[in-house]
Formats: C-alpha cells, structure tokens, sequence
C-alpha cells in the first residue's frame, strides 16, 4: 500500500491538514427558457444572427451570436447575461463556443441587440442597460418589432464616458453604428441593416437564396415571353 503523502507546517513536526482542493466552478450553458417572448421575435435574433455572420464571414477576429450565456465574472455563475444578438469584435470566429467566458475571451461584446418586448422591457431598459455599460459594451440596440411599448421602435445608445447616450438619428429615424459602420434603419416594420459606405442592405443566406430564386424566375419568365413573341412573329410571316 502506498502511504499517503504528509503535509508539514513545520511547527514542531506536526503534520497539517491537507489543503481541501477547490471545486471546478460549473458554468451552465442554459436556464430552460425559451428564446423569446413570440415566435416573431425568436424569428428576427435568428435573422440578424445569421445576416450579421454572413457579413462577417471573412473576418476571423470577428465573432458574432446570440441568445448565448456570456459571464463576466470568473468563479462565479451567476453574473452571467444572455444578449439577443451580440458582436465581439477582437474575438475570434472560431471554435464554436457553448459559452462566452469574458475572462477568456479578453473582449466584451462591442454590439447588442436587444428584441424587446414589454415582458423584458424593465431588464432591457434597467439592469442589461446598466450592465453592458458597465462591460464596456460600445453600442446597445433595442428594438421592439411588434411596436408594442418602444417609441420609436427602434432605438440605439452609444456609449460615452462610461454611460449610453442615445445616438443621432436621421430624419427618416435611421442612426450609424460608429463600432460596426452599419446603418440601422426600420424598413416596413423591421430592422434593416445597410453598409454606410455603400447603402448596401444586409441580407441572410436565406433572404439571398429567396433573392436569386426570384431573379432566376425573372429571367424565366422574361425568356418565356420573348420565345412566344418570336414564335407569333413566324406564325404571322
């Protein structure tokens, strides 16, 4: 048998207590929650998720996701929050995280959005306001798709010595992410977002696909007619 190894505080030979070995702090990946209020609103953070990686898909110091538990406190579990839509500029794209460990990241995220509803307005607007700021979180969006309590709907603070002012919006209600060089803009009810050097509008892969299928069928029907205007041209020779 192998004796167990002593511990000596060299106080008279005595052997001291073994130090207890700290625990392995649990991180949870998940509350049981739902995303979302509606399936509206888990629709729109899947949207701008996926639009806002496809925009990034070339830049590996970019990470961008969502509805993802982001703790900013090592050792301790519950200082945790879940932003609907997050970009960490400085984070690596790669690997795929189950969750954010700012500690271990060395950047909190530099964007949020927030699709809020009046079930989540007082943490939206009281403690996740607070919060981010106190994260360092450059810009914070909230934007209330179904209109039900924020006017306007669409609303983006920046933050200034440490606290969100509300950033400049054009007359049309449009304002410039500084952080992202995006614009922010309500278009028939929903968040749109534009490449500010360009006006470009940002798409999803899925709101692409359904672009080019509607050129494709365009182009089809164009040809169509065309095959009949030729064809009523021979006939009447």
């Amino acid at each position: 048998m192998v004796a167990k190894r002593k511990v000596w505080d060299g106080r008279n030979g005595v052997p001291a207590p073994s130090p207890a070995r700290a625990k392995p702090v649990r991180y949870p990946e998940s509350d049981g929650k739902p995303m979302a209020e509606t399936q509206l609103h888990a629709a729109e953070i899947i949207r701008l998720i996926q639009t806002l990686r496809d925009w990034y898909a070339d830049r590996p110091d970019v990470y961008v996701w969502g509805d993802l538990f982001v703790y900013y406190e090592e050792g301790n579990p519950r200082a945790v929050v879940a932003p609907d839509v997050f970009v960490a500029v400085g984070a690596s794209r790669e690997p795929e995280r189950r969750i954010y460990k700012l500690w271990e990241e060395g950047v909190p995220p530099t964007f949020v959005i927030e699709v809020t509803s009046p079930k989540t307005r007082r943490v939206d607007l009281g403690r996740k306001r607070d919060l981010y700021a106190r994260l360092g979180v450059a810009e914070y969006v909230l934007y209330d798709p179904l209109g039900e309590y924020l006017r306007p709907a669409l609303q983006g603070l920046a933050l200034v010595g440490g606290a969100y002012r509300p950033m400049p919006q054009d007359t049309d209600g449009a304002f410039l992410s500084g952080a992202l060089g995006l614009r922010l803009r309500m278009v028939e009810g929903r968040l749109r977002l534009e490449d500010a050097a360009t006006g470009q509008t940002l798409l999803s892969p899925e709101e692409r696909a359904a672009e080019a299928e509607a050129r494709a069928a365009a182009a089809e029907a164009r040809v169509a007619e065309l095959e009949a205007e030729l064809r009523r041209r021979d006939a009447s020779r």
